[in-house]
């Protein structure tokens, strides 16, 4: 069974605020809409869409074309319900099975999925077929920090958050976690790993941020503001 397709990691994801508002309230929203291409009269896939928030940005943005897969049958279905009586594509795919056709897309987005993938080349090497010559890579990863961290949790001490650890940060490989109070298999890679095989597939880095919260959620939640949770990164193919 695919990991979201789990009834009580799907039911408590669903009651995340990311899942109940959209992008706005994902709190690297107000970085990453900086990082997307101008969309307009292009052809968008969007590996691991979950939701479909992004997939339906880009119909917004005028879009010519939008596929949206994702491993979970679940996802797919709220994807769906969600984007009714839109022209949006769906389907039920792993982004390791999908068959990335040559030169076809303009804008390929990731969006939180590749920390569940173990082999990135892989995925960097069919994104790069999949592109136009000029196409965009836009990915959103959990931060190496966060996913060397045992447990991915702080250390606590009379209650309180003293530190994020960080623990075998050269040993890439899955990780088991907590998340949602459910068990979940990620993959830790050093950042090398994710910029250094951006780079070896034959991408442009034109962008490299380490996802801050905005000014008003630093406010609510100081801690995140000690330790990255996300990466985000854009690569152009040449042309």
């Amino acid at each position: 069974m695919q990991l979201y397709d789990d009834p009580a990691l799907f039911r408590a994801y669903s009651q995340m605020d990311r899942s109940k508002y959209g992008l706005s309230a994902a709190g690297e929203w107000h970085q990453l809409q900086k990082l997307f291409p101008d969309v307009s009269g292009k052809a968008v896939l969007d590996i691991g869409c979950g939701y479909g928030w992004h997939s339906r940005y880009c119909l917004e943005q005028g879009a010519a074309y939008v596929l949206g897969i994702d491993a979970s049958a679940k996802m797919i279905a709220e994807a769906e319900k969600k984007s009714r009586g839109l022209d949006i594509r769906y389907q039920v795919c792993a982004l390791e099975d999908f068959d990335y056709p040559c030169e076809f897309y303009d804008f390929i987005i990731s969006n939180l999925v590749l920390h569940y993938v173990d082999d990135l080349n892989r995925v960097f090497r069919d994104v790069y077929q999949a592109l136009k010559p000029g196409g965009v890579f836009l990915f959103n990863i959990e931060h190496p920090t966060f996913t060397a961290s045992p447990g991915q949790d702080w250390v606590y001490q009379s209650g309180k958050p003293a530190y994020w650890p960080v623990d075998r940060y050269f040993y890439p490989g899955q990780r088991e976690t907590n998340f949602l109070d459910c068990s979940v298999k990620k993959y830790h890679h050093t950042l090398t790993q994710i910029l250094g095989g951006m780079l070896d597939n034959g991408f442009m880095l034109e962008a490299v941020e380490e996802a801050m919260p905005s000014e008003e959620m630093a406010m609510e939640l100081p801690d995140e503001m000690r330790r990255p949770m996300m990466l985000l990164v854009k690569g152009r193919k040449t042309e």
